[in-house]
This record gives C-alpha cells, sequence and structure tokens, in this order.
C-alpha cells in the first residue's frame, strides 16, 4: 500500500532557503546597491560640495557684473578704469615710481 510520508522532506528547507536567499539579497541592495544608504550618503556630501561652488561662482558672477556696469557708458568709476589700465596695459603717471 502506499502509505503517506510523515516526514516534510526538502520542500520546506528549499523555500526557507530560497526566501532566506531573497531576502538577503533585497538587505543588500537597501545598503550598498545603486539606491542604497550608502550611495545616498555620498551623493548628499556631493551636493554639499557643489553647493559651496554654486555659492563661490555666484559671488564672482555678482563682482563681474557690478564691475561691468562700474566700467559702462552711463555708470564710468575713474578708479576703477584706473585700475584697469594699471593692470591690463601696464599704464602709470608721470609722477609715480614703480618698485617691483
Amino acid at each position: 500500500m502506499s502509505g503517506s510520508r510523515t516526514s516534510p522532506g526538502l520542500a520546506p528547507l528549499l523555500i526557507c532557503t530560497v526566501l532566506f536567499s531573497v531576502g538577503a539579497y533585497f538587505t543588500f541592495a537597501a545598503v550598498q546597491g545603486d539606491f542604497g544608504i550608502f550611495r545616498r550618503v555620498q551623493v548628499e556630501a556631493e551636493i554639499e560640495i557643489l553647493q559651496a561652488e554654486l555659492d563661490h561662482l555666484d559671488g564672482r558672477v555678482s563682482e563681474m557684473r557690478n564691475k561691468t556696469r562700474r566700467l559702462s557708458d552711463g555708470y564710468l568709476d575713474l578708479e576703477l578704469l584706473d585700475i584697469q589700465a594699471r593692470d591690463v596695459l601696464g599704464l602709470m603717471r608721470a609722477d609715480e615710481i614703480i618698485i617691483r
């Protein structure tokens, strides 16, 4: 006669192994994957660095806009014009002594 087996066999062990493997994979992906915790920390650090660089460049742009406005036809700053002529063209007044 065909008796039914009372021992569970390999099926529950195989199911537990597969479920554990899938859980371990998703846990690993959540921590070290492309969208995991470590990547998020790295991206946030890059954001801080790039934000600091953006703030620095915004300051430089503001400075350049100020200088451009001061050298425009409508608003001519003679002191800035004198500084630019000295730096760019190497000009000096006749009563000055240059020490290098």
